[in-house]
């Protein structure tokens, strides 16, 4: 990787943080900060990120493994991923992608987070960076961006409650991932082509 540690760690922040923003997941815990305890919708929204984050990693890191070091091959992998999940969001109606319910506003928070994160946008994300960054920098960067996120989720909610309808959103999303999983195929196939990124 050409970059230092700090323009790495900052990377991961900024597309980790900027994704989970636009995501599904951060109006669902607006929504859900607005009905209940923000603080537990927050402890157990950053709970379920930290788990999240770390199971992608150990997944990126097993997979390069796996594949013998040949990183084009989970890029190639993750790139389809985005395309193919870009897809999913384009066929099925916002509607129809249910969200858990708990007890208490932790459990809730922490079962939303989880279920809606596994194999989500963000995670798909954390497994290519493992490709590009050092492991334990793509780790906490994430967790970190996820955790901020979702504590300004909660800040809002109470604030917003319900109002906010992210209508749209969903297909600035599908264009994000659409691009990205398009630039990340191409960067399997010819890493030349974006020379700022590294080998």
């Amino acid at each position: 990787m050409v970059a230092g540690p700090l323009v790495s760690f900052a990377l991961v922040f900024a597309v980790i943080g900027a994704t989970e923003l636009l995501d599904r997941t951060n109006f669902a815990l607006i929504g859900l900060a607005a009905r209940r305890h923000p603080f537990q919708v927050w402890a157990g929204a950053a709970s379920a990120f930290v788990v999240t984050t770390a199971l992608a990693v150990l997944i990126g890191a097993a997979l390069l493994a796996a594949l013998g070091g040949h990183v084009m091959y989970l890029r190639l992998g993750g790139g389809i991923l985005l395309l193919g999940y870009a897809a999913y969001l384009l066929r099925v109606h916002e509607t129809e992608r249910a969200t858990p319910a708990g007890r208490s506003a932790f459990s809730t928070a922490f079962l939303l987070i989880l279920l809606l994160e596994l194999g989500d946008t963000t995670m798909i994300f954390t497994i290519n960076f493992i490709t590009t960054v050092p492991v334990v920098i793509v780790g906490v960067a994430a967790a970190a961006a996820l955790v901020c996120v979702a504590a300004f989720a909660c800040f809002l909610g109470p604030r917003l409650g319900s109002r906010l309808a992210p209508k749209g959103l969903d297909r600035l999303v599908i264009v994000i991932l659409t691009v990205v999983g398009a630039v990340t195929i191409a960067y399997a196939l010819d890493p030349g082509l974006f020379p700022a990124l590294g080998a």
